[in-house]
Order: C-alpha cells, then sequence, then structure tokens
C-alpha cells in the first residue's frame, strides 16, 4: 500500500507541475501561484476537518516550516518550468529533492531490505538519467539561454527536498493539519515574493484569464495538495528515504506529458531513464 499511494503523490505531482509550468508560460511563475497556491489550500484544509484530529502548536510549525521552504521550491521551480524544457527542468529538480531525504533517513537508521535498496538506487540512478540535458539546449530554444536553468531547478529541488524532510519531522499526531500548515507557508511566501515584486515597481506580469487557464490552475493546485496529503501518508506509515525517492518519480510524467502537449524530444537516454525506473519500482514493490 505504501508504494500504490507514494506512485500516486508521483502520479499527482506530475501532472501538477506540468499544469503549473503550463499557466506559468501563458503568464509568470507567481501569477500561477497566486491561482495553484489558494487552491490548494481549500483541499488540505477540507480533508483535515474531514479527516479528523486538531491542529497543537509543534506539528503546525514543522508544517509551517516545510510550507515556507516548498514555497520557495514553487516559484523556483514554476520558474524554470516556464522558461526552460520540462523535460530537463523537472527531472533535475526532482533529482535534488529525493537525495536530501534520503541521506536524512540513512543518518537516521534507516535501513531497508537488498531488494528494495537495489529498488531505490535505480529509481535516483532513473531520475538522473532523465535530467541529462541535450547538448543542443540553447539552439532548440530559439536563443533563450538556459545556463541557469537546470541550477535553478537544482535550487528548487532542494527547497522541496527541505519540505519532504520537515514534514516527515512534523509526525502524524495532529491528522492532517501540519499540511495545512504548510499550505500556510506556501502562501506566506508567495505573498512575501508578490509584495516584493509590486514594491520594486515591476509587474507581475500577464494576468492569469480564461476558463482553461483558470481552470488548469485550479486543477494544478488541487493535484498539488492531493500529492503532498498522500505523501504525509506515505512517509508516516513508511521509511522517509524510500517514500521520497518513490514520490520524486514525478518527472516521469511530466516528461511524457510534454512531449505529448510541446513536442518535447525524448532523448535515448531519458527512455533507459523511463526502464530503469520502471525497473526499480517493480523491486521495491516486490521487496
Amino acid at each position: 500500500m505504501v508504494t500504490v499511494l507514494a506512485l500516486s503523490a508521483a502520479l499527482a505531482y506530475g501532472v501538477a507541475d506540468f499544469l503549473g509550468g503550463a499557466v506559468a508560460r501563458k503568464s509568470t511563475a507567481l501569477k500561477a501561484l497566486t491561482w495553484c497556491v489558494p487552491a490548494g489550500f481549500a483541499v488540505v484544509l477540507v480533508a483535515a476537518l474531514l479527516g479528523g484530529g486538531s491542529p497543537s502548536p509543534g506539528p503546525m510549525a514543522w508544517g509551517v516550516a516545510a510550507g515556507m521552504s516548498g514555497g520557495a521550491g514553487l516559484i523556483t521551480f514554476y520558474r524554470a518550468l516556464a522558461r526552460g524544457p520540462m523535460s530537463v527542468v523537472a527531472p533535475v529538480s526532482a533529482l535534488a529533492a529525493a537525495v536530501l531525504p534520503v541521506a536524512v533517513g540513512i543518518a537516521k537508521g534507516e535501513r531497508l531490505d537488498a531488494s528494495v535498496l537495489l529498488g531505490v538506487l535505480l529509481c535516483l540512478v532513473a531520475i538522473g538519467l532523465v535530467s541529462m540535458e541535450a547538448g543542443d539546449t540553447r539552439e532548440a530554444t530559439t536563443g533563450r539561454l538556459l545556463d541557469s536553468g537546470p541550477i535553478t531547478a537544482a535550487v528548487s529541488g532542494i527547497c522541496f527536498g527541505v519540505f519532504f524532510v520537515l514534514l516527515e519531522a512534523a509526525g502524524d499526531g495532529s491528522g492532517l493539519w501540519p499540511i495545512v500548515g504548510a499550505r500556510v507557508g506556501n502562501l506566506l511566501v508567495v505573498l512575501a515574493a508578490v509584495l516584493f515584486v509590486v514594491a520594486r515597481g515591476r509587474s507581475l506580469g500577464p494576468r492569469v484569464s480564461g476558463r482553461t487557464l483558470i481552470g488548469l490552475a485550479l486543477l494544478s493546485g488541487s493535484l498539488d495538495a492531493g500529492a503532498n496529503v498522500l505523501y504525509f501518508v506515505v512517509v508516516h506509515d513508511g521509511l522517509l528515504s524510500l517514500a521520497a525517492v518513490l514520490t520524486s518519480l514525478y518527472p516521469a510524467i511530466t516528461v511524457l506529458l510534454a512531449r505529448i502537449a510541446y513536442s518535447e524530444r525524448l532523448r535515448a537516454v531519458q527512455r533507459v531513464g523511463l526502464v530503469v525506473a520502471a525497473a526499480g519500482v517493480a523491486l521495491v514493490t516486490v521487496g
């Protein structure tokens, strides 16, 4: 069940990232997040109310801290998605997001069975393979230099990795309320970023307008929030290292959707990465 829920979280994250990136391309990262984040907050608030439990200071504080890191990650991630190929940005971010929780889990004494450990290692290799950037990226992006794209994606991944670790530290004694705290943290960071841009007299960019674009933004935020809930359940039923790695397989979905929608070419190494990912998931499931 842990594997199924973690992969479901990866699916939700992957679709959410693609949709959010699509909205950011039509507008800006901040404009997209002003729709996505409140939608996600509404989803997790309803889930927490239905799930029982009550908020308590400690877990909520961990949740808010996790959300602030996650919010910073979302801003940098959406900006990278808007400016560069999703097939490069998403996997680079995911690789950085997976490594930190694995390191923390091992430091805490987590031990995996041999087959599961091999599966986890294969998943990490798969994320790395899918992350490999083509040598002609500059030409393929019509002159938009992406030298900073992978760096921005890596920064977002580190923020997401911190989010994963802090959310696990919040515990599950308060039901889903730490996730609500995390969404509050998201809102605070996005609001601070908006105020910063406005205070400097700069434009936030084109409005997110039209039923389709607004619908995509709301769906992206809802799916991201749902993935947060699934990850929270998984990480408190299983190991941090295992939950984070399986959840971080989400770029496979983003890459495939980008291939369909934007005709972003899947390189041979990325195809190999997807096969390796399937092998890793199979080993984790059997183990």
